[in-house]
Formats: structure tokens, sequence, C-alpha cells
């Protein structure tokens, strides 16, 4: 049955998914690379994946009912690793965080001050599709970069996602059901 707080927890763990996919086509740039001027609004890769990080940050906190300020213009994380380690732990918190709410919650509206400190209200849903769809528009941007200098497509399309988690359920099936004999 369809609810929206699975609908969102399971766009969780495909955020996680998505962007593990992405860390593995950018193993195959230089620093250099990840650094430079690539012509994305936030020039780098590295800035832009900083970015989705910070951002992600911020909307958690509006969606906890917190207040949180943040400054896209400087990059928070320099270091490669702790930047991807900082968006792995920023969706696993997430989606456990999601995990913990009551379904009817998905359902409410929130009431938040925007990045100008005006106050503003917005759906859940309408949230968590924001900060999901932000994040896919730059993954998407990261992807032709990093195709363009040289890295393999990383392929992330929630199919995909979908297909990998059903043979991975299979095989668990398989494995909890051996066959007589064994």
């Amino acid at each position: 049955m369809f609810s929206w707080k699975n609908h969102f927890v399971i766009l969780a763990d495909y955020q996680h998914w998505a962007n593990e996919v992405l860390f593995a086509s950018l193993e195959h740039l230089t620093p250099d690379a990840l650094s430079s001027d690539q012509g994305l609004f936030l020039r780098s890769i590295h800035h832009t994946l900083d970015n989705m990080l910070a951002v992600g940050e911020l909307w958690l906190a509006r969606l906890k009912g917190e207040t949180r300020t943040v400054n896209t213009r400087e990059i928070e994380h320099p270091d490669w690793r702790e930047l991807q380690n900082a968006l792995r732990r920023l969706t696993r918190r997430l989606q456990a965080w999601l995990e913990a709410q009551d379904a009817a919650w998905f359902e409410g509206e929130i009431e938040f001050a925007d990045s100008d400190g005006r106050a503003r209200r917005m759906w859940v849903r309408d949230m968590l599709t924001h900060l999901y769809t932000h994040h896919a528009h730059h993954r998407g941007q990261v992807a032709a970069v990093a195709t363009r200098l040289g890295a393999p497509y990383p392929e992330m399309d929630y199919v995909l996602y979908r297909r990998e988690m059903e043979r991975l359920l299979n095989e668990v099936r398989v494995g909890s059901n051996p066959p007589i004999g064994e």
C-alpha cells in the first residue's frame, strides 16, 4: 500500500545509492579535475557536491523545525574524502530520521524561515521532493562534466536502483530458503 512515508524513505535510500554510483565514476578523475572550474553554476564538481551537502543539511533542519544558515558560496568541506563521507552520513541520517516519523507527519505542513529570513510554509512532501530533485539536478550536472572529462558515465536512473534492490532481495530470499539437503 502506498504511503508518503514509504515513498520518501525509499527515495532517501535511492539518494544514497545514486551518490555512491556517482562517487565511483568520480574516482576516475584527478583532484585537479574535481576542484577546477568546469563551467558549473558552482564552478567545480567539488563545490557542487559541497552545495548538495549544505542544502541537504539546511532542509533537514527545516524538516526538524530547527534553524540553520548555510553559505553556499564557500566550500565547507575542502577535503574530498570528508565531503563524500559527510554526504553519506547525511543521506543515512535523513533516511533514519524519516523512518522514525509517524506516517501522518508526511501529510503535514511545516513553517520555516527561508534563506532571506522570510516566513514560509510548505507541505512536507513538497519539501522532500524539492530536496531530492535538487540533488538529482546537481548529480546530473556533475555526471555530464565527469563524462566529458573521461570518467565512465554514472548510470543513476531510479529504475536501475530498483532492479538492483530487487536482485539483492532475491539473493536474500534464496539464501534464507536453501534447498533441502544442503
